[in-house]
């Protein structure tokens, strides 16, 4: 890259798009890294320094920025097939293909069938459609509200933003969609029962779902919508009994469970699914995000055998999916997901989530001791992890905005790009990330908690 051409960048960034998730003022007053360049785990800016991405792109970048398999999978269908349509009449032998393999992959999690979608929040929105859908062919047409978790996040379609368990998400567009209900997060750090014992909170949470669902009417409740591990609400894995608890109180009173897996799936949890890390078969599955390494927008939702006999056995007509996108099946978007699953598999990036995440729940576990404004630290489970920044541990006061982004700007600066979320740091590295690798993000987020300690 030029001179002329990182001057150009830089006089116009942030002057004529918006940025999601941000306040465009903010963005005008403090502009973005610019990245022009990635490869490996690394990626590098306009001024060419090279950093660790410890996000991961937004979580989906599991291979890495030069994953071959993918980038020519994608060139050689754009050669052969660029687009074509797969709504009814019409299909196109990738999305043929990548059903078959998807199929295979989840079979563990009893999901036979796949509806593609064009990312994660459509995989959602999908999700709560094909719900009440799906009672309404039972019958059972009272059945349409929604229940969720506090602090989980689905994404920022009507639908998925009303299940939302954030305000930051939802008051700036309320009124949102009638009938859908929160209980609390198995957050062991910050929740309304004062509760540290994450078994004990996670019974308290549970009672709290069945008191919810008696005082809604069992009879009117569609779907129970959860993230095996919540992500973007600041990486609060639940405990072992708390997933499992879920199902048994959906099917005791008929209510599907939808597991929101456009961030755990493929991997990210140490295993090949976060309902599979906990021994758990959902009725639908949203994804999206790894299904394609983040190189085409492309997701799909997971259907388990039981909803489908239900659709598939309808003679009524009712059972016609009227949902859909113009970019549902995309087959460079499906020839990208079938060389990334392929790719996923032979590398069995799980195994490698599982040990460096094993490496990077350590250290920060030595940071926490070191530095008195580390509140809080989460994970534990793959390359999944948060950093609560406070300002008093005593209070959990949250640290101000202007410091965590110090710490960021100078982790940033140290090797390692984080994400700030609020008072969280988190830490999500492609999923091939190395032991050195993780190693630089440990300094580069100490170098950065020291800068203000």
């Amino acid at each position: 890259m030029t001179q002329q051409d990182a001057n150009f960048l830089k006089e116009n960034n942030a002057r004529h798009l918006w940025h999601p998730m941000a306040h465009p003022a903010d963005s005008i007053a403090n502009p973005p890294d610019i990245i022009v360049e990635g490869h490996g785990v690394r990626i590098v800016d306009v001024d060419g320094r090279e950093t660790v991405d410890a996000v991961g792109g937004l979580w989906n970048v599991n291979l890495g920025y030069s994953c071959e398999p993918v980038k020519q999978a994608i060139a050689d269908q754009l050669g052969r097939l660029p687009y074509y349509s797969i709504f009814r009449g019409t299909s196109n032998d990738a999305v043929i293909e990548l059903s078959t393999m998807l199929r295979e992959f989840f079979a563990p999690d009893g999901l036979v069938r796949a509806f593609f979608t064009s990312g994660g929040s459509d995989s959602v929105e999908v999700s709560l459609r094909l719900a009440r859908q799906y009672h309404k062919l039972r019958g059972e047409a009272g059945r349409i509200k929604f229940l969720s978790l506090k602090k989980g996040y689905h994404g920022t379609h009507t639908l998925g933003a009303s299940v939302n368990g954030n305000a930051n998400f939802r008051t700036a567009y309320e009124p949102l969609m009638p009938g859908c209900f929160h209980i609390p997060a198995p957050y062991t750090y910050r929740n309304p029962f004062d509760e540290t014992d994450p078994a004990r909170l996670a019974q308290l949470c549970l009672a709290a779902l069945e008191d919810e669902i008696a005082f809604q009417g069992a009879e009117t409740v569609a779907a129970f919508i959860m993230e095996p591990v919540l992500g973007a609400g600041g990486v609060i894995p639940p405990h072992e009994s708390f997933m499992p608890g879920i199902r048994q109180i959906c099917d005791r009173h008929g209510i599907l469970l939808i597991a929101d897996e456009v961030i755990t799936a493929f991997g990210r949890t140490g295993s090949w699914s976060g309902s599979r890390h906990w021994g758990v078969r959902p009725d639908l599955m949203c994804t999206a995000k790894a299904i394609t390494n983040g190189y085409f927008p492309f997701g799909a939702v997971m259907i388990a055998d039981q909803v489908a006999e239900v659709f598939e056995a309808d003679r009524s007509g009712k059972g016609s999916i009227g949902s859909g996108y113009t970019y549902s099946g995309h087959p460079v978007g499906a020839a990208a997901a079938i060389a990334c699953l392929r790719e996923t598999e032979r590398l069995q990036v799980k195994d490698n989530a599982a040990a460096r995440g094993a490496q990077l729940w350590a250290g920060l576990g030595r940071i926490k001791e070191k530095y008195g404004l580390v509140g809080d630290v989460r994970g534990g489970h793959g390359l999944m992890c948060a950093v609560e920044l406070v300002s008093d541990r005593d209070a959990k006061t949250p640290i101000d905005k202007k410091t965590i982004g110090k710490v960021h700007r100078v982790a940033y600066e140290s090797g390692a790009m984080l994400r700030v979320s609020g008072n969280n740091i988190i830490l999500s590295p492609p999923l091939v990330v190395g032991e050195a690798d993780v190693e630089i993000i440990l300094s580069a987020l100490d170098a950065g908690l020291a800068s203000v300690a």
